[in-house]
């Protein structure tokens, strides 16, 4: 299971963030194939910290492939201030539902893939039903961020959206 080691983990609750799309999108629609050029979505930094904060071990998943692009992903990450222990990537072959089973994140937060196909493109769609129960998905519209949702980590591991 590849990933970019960001900082130590934390013990607390797995909380799997979908990058792009989700946290980081493009300044306008020139920029849109342009991951290299994204920026937070909001104010999601500064809530993701919060989480954090509260015990959240934070961890991103890219839709990036190659080793050169997903640093690009890091270096975003990085230079805006994310939180977050590591940074996941699909392996040669590999698709999400895979790495979401490896991981088995407490809560995935991830976009609803509007763009690309919707609901059948989406981390947690394949999943294996008997690990899928043990995850709490959101799902965010995609390019919207995450604002709306809540600062509590407690309150996050049970949202739902209205």
């Amino acid at each position: 299971m590849p990933y970019i080691q960001l900082s130590e983990e934390s013990v607390g609750v797995k909380v799997l963030i979908f990058t792009e799309g989700t946290v980081l999108g493009p300044r306008n629609a020139l920029e849109h194939f342009s991951v290299s050029r994204y920026v937070p979505i909001g104010c999601c930094v500064s809530l993701i910290r919060l989480w954090q904060e509260q015990g959240a071990d934070i961890q991103y998943i890219t839709s990036r492939k190659s080793r050169k692009a997903v640093q690009g992903v890091q270096a975003l990450l990085e230079r805006y201030g994310f939180a977050g222990s590591r940074l996941y990537f699909r392996a040669r072959g590999q698709q999400y539902h895979e790495l979401v089973e490896q991981i088995r994140p407490d809560v995935l937060i991830e976009d609803d893939c509007r763009s690309i196909g919707g609901e059948n493109q989406m981390c947690v769609t394949h999943v294996a039903p008997e690990i899928r129960q043990t995850i709490h998905s959101i799902s965010v519209p995609e390019f919207q961020g995450i604002d709306h949702l809540p600062e509590s980590l407690m309150e996050l591991s049970e949202y739902s959206a209205r």
